[in-house]
């Protein structure tokens, strides 16, 4: 535990802007103690990090929780940094309130001790290979590639990061439009061993930016990034057993270098959609994807038309609202919108310095909104044929969602009956993303000069946008904030494995990867954010990313140890995953519902989330089992 700058006083002060549940969970950790954990102060776990108390008991539990640190705050550099197994187990039940069960395995994960990387890699190149020549090319200097760049760092490896962007942050780099910011918590959208000291509970577009390029540059990553290039193919040849990596730079110089592993971090959200709108070629005025912001027009007095409502929309639109003369947004289908108080709210300096000064307590506050997190609430999104399923609900714990989520929108529209009908989603809750929102929205929609229109766009002409119900709307600026192609993992990259087989081709229209990762056929190739990765009620993305970084060096500690040159995964391996993952997604709202979303491709089928535990996919990546590969 590093000394703080804050004197014992300043501490105790901090202390009082605490969070009740991580306060406790530091004072059960610091005595050894799992007594103080009591039933009568155990928090609402769909709450935390707040409490839910009423206001008496979460008074007496501070006082409490200020009183027995008041002594330990004299020197907090000598305080312990692990939890005894007992007390962290006992933590996790009282805050879940329910036994851990097969969730203790999460909560060595959940918890990392200030100042420690428990997933950095135990091994380097020098010690099991020194001669070994071995060149990693990672594909993208986003959260994933940054992450799979460090961990080669730490292992010695040679590795060179291609971006096709100026600068690091991928999605965080790219998207700037008004009012772009995370819908995750700050404080666990970071990589678990490098905290930041988060301006506000959900952050902006710029901060996390911040925060990945502060990353990049404090570990010594820039020299190895390779800004303005884009990979144009990678190659897999069969007889050397390495793969030709061609690749376009500044001034459209082409280059060709040879690699032994390719990790291709090139995520999910990197390639803008707009749909085929008949006319939209010859609107006069600008037309963009809000991740491709144009910042040269200026909304001020203009009419302005936005399409799409999902996460994107829901955040630009209000903004948009604030500056132009008219605003019409154009929705396909309403979002379930998930009530979150704090979405724009700065964290009080008090609160703020106490995450900064006490690491300890940053750890079990972010503990304490992780686990439940990572836990999740995959029931609710899960399929019960004796239910029955249908496009309200698809399970009891899904109608319960439904009816929650429901009640938040009509109660903000008790005013305006007119907005009612047209807010209310008509497919079950998870089918498609569940937005966070402070009231924002449908405050935006309320307004004199914005208008919600839910009739399907027929075509656009040359001013404005015609509805299918004759309706005209004059427009003069278009947005589209219409998500992005999810589905076509990899592209536009040609990606060529053994016997000349074409990755596409052979993934066609499902794509899929082991565990997100790795694919038959194309050796010492690996995905991160790959199929089957993306998270909804459950799990923790920046975990997951930590895993895929774990299982990856797992993989060349292997080629390494074993003086082989190659390894790839066997087909039979790849096919009961396949078929697990398929029969697992169909069961699953998002996979199960009508209603179109970026979740699904062409064919209607989720190549995207990830339909099984988070449980699973850690205990699954913590190490490349050698019996799923054949080593060349």
């Amino acid at each position: 535990m590093s000394d703080s700058a804050q004197s014992p006083e300043e501490l105790l002060d901090h202390l009082r802007a605490a969070q009740t549940p991580a306060l406790l969970m530091l004072v059960a950790h610091l005595t050894d103690d799992p007594s103080v954990l009591r039933p009568q102060w155990r928090p609402n776990p769909d709450l935390l990090p707040a409490t839910g108390l009423d206001a008496e008991t979460d008074a007496e539990a501070r006082a409490f929780c200020l009183a027995t640190l008041e002594p330990y705050l004299q020197d907090i550099a000598a305080w312990p940094v692990e939890p005894s197994a007992a007390v962290l187990e006992a933590i996790a039940e009282w805050a879940l309130d329910r036994s851990a069960g097969e969730d203790a395995a999460l909560l060595r994960v959940a918890f990392v001790p200030p100042g420690t990387d428990p997933r950095a890699p135990k091994w380097t190149k020098d010690r099991l290979a020194p001669d070994r020549p071995m060149r990693v090319a990672i594909v993208g200097a986003g959260l994933s590639g940054l992450m799979a760049g460090l961990r080669m760092k730490q292992a010695g490896v040679d590795f060179t990061i291609i971006e096709k962007n100026g600068d690091v942050g991928g999605t965080w780099y790219e998207n700037s439009y008004p009012d772009c910011r995370i819908d995750v918590h700050s404080h666990i959208y970071t990589y678990s061993f490098f905290p930041h000291d988060w301006p506000s509970y959900f952050c902006r577009q710029n901060v996390i930016f911040d925060y990945l390029r502060a990353f990049a540059e404090q570990n010594g990553l820039l020299e190895h990034i390779r800004f303005d290039t884009e990979v144009v193919s990678a190659s897999w040849d069969d007889s050397r057993h390495l793969w030709s990596v061609a690749t376009t730079g500044p001034d459209d110089r082409s280059r060709t270098e040879e690699f032994t592993i390719v990790v291709s971090a090139v995520g999910q959200l990197n390639r803008p959609m707009i749909p085929r709108i008949d006319g939209l070629d010859t609107f006069d005025g600008p037309v963009f994807h809000t991740a491709q912001w144009d910042h040269d027009v200026d909304l001020t007095g203009k009419r302005v038309a936005i399409i799409g409502t999902g996460a994107t929309g829901v955040q630009a639109a209000p903004a948009i609202a604030r500056s132009a003369a008219s605003l019409t947004i154009f929705q396909r289908s309403a979002p379930y919108l998930q009530p979150t108080p704090e979405l724009r709210q700065e964290i009080p300096d008090d609160e703020r310095a106490l995450l900064r000064e006490v690491p300890l307590y940053r750890a079990y506050y972010r503990f304490s909104i992780f686990l439940p997190r990572a836990i999740g609430r995959l029931a609710a999104a899960t399929v019960d044929p004796a239910y029955p399923p249908t496009e309200r609900a698809v399970s009891a714990p899904n109608e319960r969602l439904r009816e929650l989520l429901t009640d938040y929108l009509l109660g903000q529209v008790e005013d305006r009956p007119d907005l009612a009908a047209k807010i209310v989603p008509d497919y079950p809750p998870g089918a498609k993303r569940i937005v966070r929102d402070d009231g924002t929205w449908i405050g935006t929609l309320k307004q004199d000069h914005v208008e919600l229109v839910t009739e399907r766009i027929a075509r656009i002409d040359g001013s404005g946008i015609h509805t299918a119900d004759g309706h005209y709307v004059p427009v003069d600026v278009i947005v589209f904030g219409t998500g992005f192609n999810a589905s076509d993992f990899l592209m536009p990259m040609q990606v060529t494995g053994e016997g000349g087989a074409d990755l596409h081709e052979s993934w066609g229209v499902d794509a899929c990867a082991y565990l997100g990762l790795t694919v038959p056929g194309f050796p010492n190739l690996f995905c991160m954010y790959g199929p089957n990765t993306n998270l909804l009620l459950h799990g923790n993305l920046v975990l997951f990313i930590e895993c895929q970084s774990v299982y990856i060096l797992s993989a060349i500690e292997r080629l390494l140890e074993s003086g082989k040159s190659s390894l790839s995964l066997r087909r039979d391996v790849f096919e009961k995953y396949k078929d697990e993952v398929a029969e697992a997604s169909a069961m699953r709202v998002w996979g199960w519902s009508k209603t179109h979303s970026w979740y699904q491709n062409a064919e209607g089928r989720s190549t995207i989330m990830w339909p099984l535990s988070a449980h699973r996919y850690i205990s699954s990546t913590q190490a490349v089992d050698p019996e799923q590969y054949e080593f060349r």
